[in-house]
């Protein structure tokens, strides 16, 4: 099979570059596409040199191209020297019984985690994937700086890197998220796709839920602080998402949490393009350290 990506579209952006990616994937086993955004420091020429970059998980439903059209991140990435790289959120086309037929789990909806229960288990792999395949391919291919990875990301994203952070400190320098799904153990989003992926053993959970993986942290992985934006008039906040546990738990650890909270802003992506300067800003300061 072979891996290596097929560029399917560029476009100049802001001095530098934005492609979308489809390669064949060992780890998914399937075609997966994705997105990457070149900041003009990153020129693949003789002036060119190695950029920091952030790796952005979107939500339920989305996919490698609704960061890179809705986000309005592009600007203040070039200016910054940052490049930025979108993964699809589920495999695709594994034509699994049931994987099309909600919004909330299946396709669009792969929660940023490696399913243990069959079907799922042969092509949802969706963090070995972004880990261990996409990463070191975008890395070796591209003038990025393994040492110098952030990743944040909104809602079942927002998630998604929380728990990636966290399960991964040694890769992700800096970590972010917006309208983040902090317990999934405890809402019906994560209970459903906990069910469905991971089987009903609860205690298997845990190690895919960003607050209790914070809870029994001895020490801080993020001494630099993590950020997290939630608006105030978000449909989801009360039964979905769960930012005070999320924050109980860091209070605990000792984790430095910059959690903001926005009254009047919802779960979209206005929401997120309003403080995503903020974002890239913090994800800048740590990878230059």
């Amino acid at each position: 099979m072979n891996t290596n990506p097929e560029l399917l579209s560029e476009h100049a952006c802001f001095g530098g570059v934005q492609r979308f990616y489809q390669h064949a994937s060992t780890t998914i086993g399937l075609p997966m596409k994705f997105s990457v955004f070149l900041p003009p420091q990153a020129a693949i020429d003789a002036a060119g040199g190695s950029v920091p970059a952030l790796i952005y998980l979107a939500g339920l439903t989305c996919n490698e191209e609704t960061f890179m059209v809705k986000a309005g991140a592009q600007r203040l990435a070039a200016s910054l020297g940052l490049a930025l790289i979108a993964p699809d959120t589920s495999p695709r086309g594994a034509h699994l019984p049931g994987e099309a037929e909600s919004w909330d789990f299946g396709v669009g909806a792969g929660f940023y985690l490696d399913a243990t229960q069959a079907p799922w288990s042969q092509h949802y792999r969706m963090e070995s994937y972004i880990t261990g395949e996409l990463l070191p391919l975008l890395t070796g291919a591209l003038p990025l700086n393994a040492d110098r990875i952030g990743i944040f990301g909104h809602s079942m994203g927002g998630h998604g890197a929380l728990t990636l952070a966290l399960r991964h400190p040694g890769l992700f320098k800096s970590v972010s998220a917006f309208a983040p799904i902090c317990a999934p153990s405890q809402c019906p989003w994560g209970r459903k796709a906990f069910t469905g992926y991971l089987g009903t053993d609860t205690a298997a959970w845990s190690a895919h839920d960003a607050t209790a993986l914070m809870a029994r942290l001895d020490a801080v992985p993020y001494p630099g602080g993590i950020l997290i934006d939630q608006g105030q008039a978000d449909k989801f906040l009360f039964e979905q998402l769960h930012p005070h546990l999320f924050e109980a738990a860091c209070a605990q650890t000792g984790q430095a949490l910059e959690l903001r909270r926005h009254a009047g802003y919802d779960h979209g992506y206005y929401f997120v393009a309003t403080f995503m300067a903020d974002h890239l800003s913090h994800h800048a300061r740590q990878l230059s350290e």
